[in-house]
């Protein structure tokens, strides 16, 4: 059971707080209800005991009632206080008031009738006060987490962020980033693989909707009709089984931004529907009459040639003609086989850290091998093989080119010696070279630094590029 709340009455004729602990106790049972004499006893009695309000009387044999007023307000601000005065006094009453009391009684006649549900009511508007500076902790909290989560989101999304120094990839990078300034439409076009959802919110974290949501949809994921409501929303009773309402993804995202993959494989019925949000800001939903105004940023992503299935029939040109107002292409790894190094890299850092598993890095000939492969399934299959790698790799050792996916050995067979390119033997020579000055000077990052005359972050990055992760201690040999 609850704690009955206790309310300190400090007054100092003893007959009086008789009279009024009774009141109390009479208008309902569950307060307890300590007396103080004075106002000094009453400040003690409070710097030692929790109470839940207090009832000052206006005279007091050692301070003044106000002055008593003051020094509670000071030292106990949480606690309702209650001005007792006697009547024809409600100019004083007046006063308590101003200087932080939550109520009066003055002492008339049924003043004893009164006293109980002046402190009830106190003690209520102490419990609103409460639940108010709760829910306002709770608001700030959850603002500094959204502020936090959307510091994350733009940290992890940044355009800067995305691995690659490829003409290639450069463009596309360039494209986005005039791309996000925009309102306009992006279409993302590219095999399977490539990254274009996560062009899409760097899209939208660098832009000025990055405080809207970012909302994303495969519209090869869901057959027509859960598509339809999906998207557009549908209210209760419009096909069996809608019980209840729902929104859908265009009100969700209003404000902000929807990313609709995979665009090529919407149908005819979609398409019509997503070319009247793009002309009108409009969405029906599904089984309503009501039409609702949406202010959404689509980007979509397709794998497919639209102009093919435009020509073919399947697609409509007037909806590619609203989407592609921003066009990007990203570029298969085949294309940016420069990229695949740092890449590689990049991923091997970022699991083996997710993993907590240390490994000193690729050998030489594991990246040559990487470099070589085709890679039909672009940076996701790139990454999907890396965290197999780091998963068979042996802790604390190099991962050797016979932990490779045998399609990836028998598709990238080394060429003799004599066939070898030209950069592959510079960076092994690299890399020998920096890792025998590394064991000369201990491990030492800024004197190895020194002696090859280039700063210790150059060095470090440039052993990441020729495939090695910087080890935490000394006492890490060459690969073999």
């Amino acid at each position: 059971m609850p704690m009955p709340p206790t309310v300190l009455l400090i007054e100092d004729s003893a007959d009086t707080a008789r009279l009024i602990s009774g009141a109390l106790h009479a208008a309902s049972g569950h307060f307890e209800v300590p007396t103080a004499s004075s106002g000094r006893a009453g400040m003690e009695y409070l710097a030692e005991h929790p109470v839940d309000c207090v009832l000052l009387d206006y005279r007091l044999p050692d301070l003044d009632g106000l002055e008593c007023l003051r020094r509670l307000r000071h030292d106990h601000p949480e606690v309702p206080v209650v001005m007792i005065t006697g009547a024809g006094s409600e100019e004083l009453a007046v006063e308590a008031m101003k200087l932080g009391a939550t109520d009066y009684v003055v002492k008339h006649g049924k003043y004893l009738v009164t006293v109980p549900v002046v402190v009830r009511g106190a003690l209520g508007r102490r419990e609103l006060e409460r639940t108010a500076a709760h829910c306002r902790s709770e608001l700030r909290r959850s603002r500094r987490e959204v502020c936090r989560l959307r510091r994350e989101l733009r940290e992890r999304y940044r355009l800067d962020g995305i691995v690659g120094e490829s003409a290639a990839i450069e463009h596309a990078l360039f494209l986005a980033e005039r791309a996000a300034q925009t309102r306009a439409s992006v279409l993302l076009e590219g095999e399977t693989g490539t990254g274009k959802e996560l062009f899409a919110r760097a899209i939208h974290y660098h832009g000025p909707r990055a405080r809207g949501p970012f909302l994303a949809q495969n519209c090869a994921a869901l057959p027509e009709t859960l598509l339809e409501s999906a998207l557009f929303g549908h209210i209760r009773g419009a096909f069996s089984g809608a019980d209840r309402s729902h929104r859908g993804l265009f009100a969700e995202a209003d404000g902000g931004t929807l990313f609709l993959d995979e665009i090529g494989e919407a149908t005819a019925s979609i398409q019509a529907k997503l070319l009247r949000v793009l002309e009108d800001g409009e969405v029906r939903p599904v089984g309503g009459e009501s039409i609702r105004k949406v202010d959404v940023r689509i980007i979509a992503a397709t794998n497919r040639d639209l102009e093919e299935a435009v020509r073919a029939g399947t697609f409509r040109q007037d909806l590619l003609y609203r989407l592609r107002v921003f066009p990007i292409r990203l570029p298969p790894l085949r294309e940016r086989r420069d990229d695949i190094r740092p890449l590689a890299v990049h991923l091997l850092e970022h699991m083996t850290t997710a993993e907590a598993k240390p490994l000193r890095g690729f050998h030489p000939r594991t990246l040559r091998a990487l470099e070589r492969y085709a890679w039909p399934g672009n940076v996701r299959q790139l990454a999907n093989e890396i965290h197999r790698l780091v998963l068979c790799a042996e802790p604390g050792e190099w991962i050797m080119p016979e932990l490779l996916a045998s399609w990836i050995v028998e598709d990238t067979a080394a060429p003799a010696d004599g066939a070898r390119a030209l950069k592959e033997i510079v960076r092994e020579v690299e890399l020998a070279t920096i890792l025998a000055r590394l064991r000369e000077h201990g491990y030492h990052r800024s004197a190895t630094a020194r002696s090859l005359g280039m700063t210790r972050e150059s060095l470090w990055a440039k052993l990441r590029l020729l495939g090695f992760v910087p080890p935490r201690k000394s006492g890490v040999d060459d690969a073999n």
